[in-house]
């Protein structure tokens, strides 16, 4: 047991050591700040890092994200055309199809879609 808590001691202090002595003799002393500053695509860290928000990003963002919902919708149309008769299936689609156009319309009118 006491050889055990021996060796642990011994591992202990060379460890300790090391690791006062390393930092001693490190041959990178003078190493200048820009070399230690973390890379940020060549902008200062220092600065401000936040840009103004534009809200014409995220009108597009919505725009698109609405689109891609009616798309998701419109694509298992046809295979619903056998699960349910011709009648229901027209109006399903022309719903659809209008709300689409509906909301291009409205997006169009607004001025929304146009780069300001």
């Amino acid at each position: 047991m006491f050889l055990v808590w021996m060796f642990f001691l011994l591992s202990l202090t060379i460890i300790i050591l090391i690791l006062n002595i390393t930092p001693m003799i490190n041959i990178h002393k003078n190493s200048q700040r820009e070399k230690k500053s973390p890379f940020e695509c060549g902008f200062d860290p220092l600065t401000k890092f936040r840009v103004p928000f534009s809200i014409h990003f995220f009108s597009i963002s919505l725009m698109f994200l609405i689109f891609d919902i009616e798309i998701t919708m419109i694509i298992p149309m046809p295979l619903m055309m056998n699960l349910i008769n011709m009648n229901m299936w027209m109006s399903f689609n022309m719903l659809m199809m209008s709300i689409l156009i509906l909301g291009l319309a409205l997006e169009w009118k607004e001025g929304s879609m146009e780069w300001k």
